[in-house]
């Protein structure tokens, strides 16, 4: 934990000491009858700042409630919220949940409530005018399959006579698992294994390509802006299987691979906020979107070099079909009321 992050999440505590010692004659309705602010854990990537955009402008403007945004890690953030310094953290990955999480939750500490989106998926990619339309270049790649038989669409200028596979950010736990798929596939003596340093990287690579209408293969996850922006296709896999995957973890030379698993990343609370405040609980077990739902948020945030809670007040406005069903129609009134003046 860094110093930065160690202050901040005392200073929370302390801020969390002083309103619970206020008297219960200062509660009311207000905020669910919470008589202090929502301390929401401020993840630190796009989609988790979208969707805590959103709750945050939904409490503030449905509920009446102050809201206080910690910054933080994955690990400092579950950390905080099992101890009862974070409230309230709007992505927890349930494929790869942190063990902080899973410690508290074990001593009842935190608890799983509505899905931010069900479907966060991970795969192989390519863009769609390369597969499918007129003048596409690959009609029959349809699966991993299908590359060998495709390494020169795909070659490395670098080294030619070998395809290019844009891998996952070297040091990532999906460039291991991209790597046991390569050779699994029987793809890793025809294809060069690309390892990029950082994620802007993969998804700049990755762009270029695109706007030059070049053919790119590349492995990449949803919900990102590079997916909402543009129109890609996963390729198929064998269907996921846990013994497979296991089993091609743990080999050095792999024979078989599996897909990614589909992951369901939920909103994650800490139980006595919960308790204290039912009506709160009750919109996030309600709340919950897509994957794709997200990724068009996240575009909107990169088109528009928009901020989260900008790119919150534009879902809020133009997608009353979704948050409505989360809040009752007194909190949906106040709610778009705010987002019109």
């Amino acid at each position: 934990m860094t110093l930065r992050a160690t202050l901040t999440l005392t200073g929370a505590a302390v801020a969390l000491a002083v309103v619970a010692a206020a008297p219960a004659s200062a509660q009311d309705e207000t905020c669910g009858g919470l008589d202090r602010p929502v301390v929401f854990g401020g993840l630190d990537y796009d989609s988790a700042a979208f969707h805590t955009a959103v709750a945050k402008t939904i409490l503030e403007a449905g509920y009446g409630c102050e809201t206080e945004v910690v910054p933080g890690t994955t690990l400092v953030l579950n950390t905080g919220m099992g101890r009862g310094d974070v409230d309230v953290l709007m992505e927890v990955w349930t494929a790869n949940t942190a063990q902080a999480f899973l410690d508290a939750e074990a001593e009842g500490a935190v608890e799983r409530l509505g899905a931010t989106f069900p479907d966060a998926t991970e795969g192989w990619f390519v863009p769609r005018y390369l597969v499918e339309g007129e003048g596409a270049a690959a009609p029959d790649l349809k699966s991993v399959a299908d590359l060998a038989a495709h390494a020169d669409l795909f070659a490395d200028p670098e080294e030619p006579g070998k395809g290019r596979f844009l891998n996952c950010v070297i040091g990532w736990q999906c460039e291991v698992v991209n790597t046991k798929k390569l050779t699994a596939y029987g793809l890793d003596e025809i294809y060069n294994n690309v390892r990029p340093g950082a994620g802007a990287a993969l998804a700049a690579t990755v762009e270029s390509a695109v706007l030059r209408e070049d053919p790119v293969l590349f492995y990449h996850w949803a919900p990102t802006w590079l997916l909402g922006k543009y129109d890609f296709v996963k390729l198929e896999e064998p269907p996921f299987d846990q013994a497979v995957w296991d089993e091609m973890m743990e080999a050095e030379t792999p024979t078989q691979a599996t897909a990614y698993p589909e992951t369901r990343v939920v909103i994650g609370a800490n139980t006595e906020f919960t308790a204290a405040a039912p009506a709160l609980r009750e919109f996030f077990m309600a709340y919950g979107t897509t994957a794709a739902e997200t990724s068009a948020a996240l575009a909107y945030m990169r088109n528009e070099d928009a901020t989260p809670d900008e790119a919150a007040a534009v879902f809020l406005k133009n997608h009353g079909d979704i948050w409505k069903s989360w809040v009752s129609a007194d909190v949906a009134e106040k709610v778009s009321k705010s987002i019109t003046e």
